[in-house]
């Protein structure tokens, strides 16, 4: 297949087209230049579509994701020649820093001071909130307008640093453990578990188009759910099936969920 049938197969919406054309792109830019070519910053999303067109396309191989650290949600997609091993300088790491009773920021509050200053989500990865800090993974054409222009965020003064990717504080993950059953291990009864609702609700859901199933849209009820996937409800949160267990007495399976709060 050519890359307009490639990306027409994968892509779910206009805009997706756009942005695997540029993913292909890069993949060419690396091969006609033979040094490493970068990717913005990708949603998990994106990441899953951007596997598929390579996996399509036959590239199995020379490129990585990378989001600062293991867990990163926000990666940039890097394309390596024969002789890289890693790409090095394709992310700058800084840490907002502030302090005092009145200081404390969250996630959204960073977020949007940002965009008010003009700069582009695509070009931000993951914002790590800690009680006094905040660590940004970034394009590394944004760093020295970090430290030059980013002094506050609404009235809360930042002092904001470089750091090197081994400092990134990453703050431990809150969730709730839910230990249940569900009649199989389809996407609406496992939906059903980690978000507290009946199974009739779940699969209206999911029919509407407000559920995705590793970061990807899932119209399907009866879509099979394994252990380690990440199912997401618009509008109630994040949840991820850790574990598997055997069958109850009445044949229902017992399954650990973890629902991010």
């Amino acid at each position: 297949m050519d890359k307009n049938t490639i990306i027409a197969k994968i892509a779910q919406e206009p805009e997706d087209r756009l942005l695997l054309a540029k993913i292909w792109d890069k993949h060419g830019q690396m091969e006609r230049r033979c040094v490493p070519a970068a990717t913005e910053f990708l949603s998990p999303r994106e990441q899953r579509m951007a596997e598929a067109l390579l996996n399509t396309a036959g590239i199995r191989s020379g490129y990585a994701f990378d989001g600062g650290y293991e867990e990163a949600e926000r990666k940039i997609l890097v394309f390596l020649p024969d002789w890289a091993e890693e790409a090095e300088g394709e992310l700058a790491f800084l840490r907002a820093a502030f302090h005092g009773a009145d200081s404390a920021l969250s996630h959204r509050d960073l977020l949007g001071s940002l965009m008010g200053l003009g700069v582009a989500r695509e070009r931000v990865g993951d914002i790590l909130v800690s009680p006094h800090s905040a660590d940004i993974v970034a394009s590394p054409g944004l760093r020295e307008f970090f430290l030059r222009e980013w002094s506050g965020a609404g009235r809360v003064k930042l002092t904001v640093s470089e750091i090197g990717r081994e400092e990134l504080l990453v703050p431990e993950a809150k969730v709730k453990t839910i230990r249940d059953t569900a009649a199989s291990l389809r996407l609406d009864a496992v939906a059903a578990a980690a978000f507290s609702l009946s199974r009739g609700r779940a699969a209206e859901l999911i029919e509407s188009g407000r559920v995705s199933l590793d970061h990807m849209p899932c119209l399907k009820p009866d879509r099979a759910v394994t252990e380690g996937c990440v199912i997401s409800v618009r509008g109630l949160g994040k949840a991820k099936l850790t574990e598997v267990g055997g069958l109850t007495k009445k044949g229902r399976t017992a399954v650990t969920i973890e629902r991010y709060i």
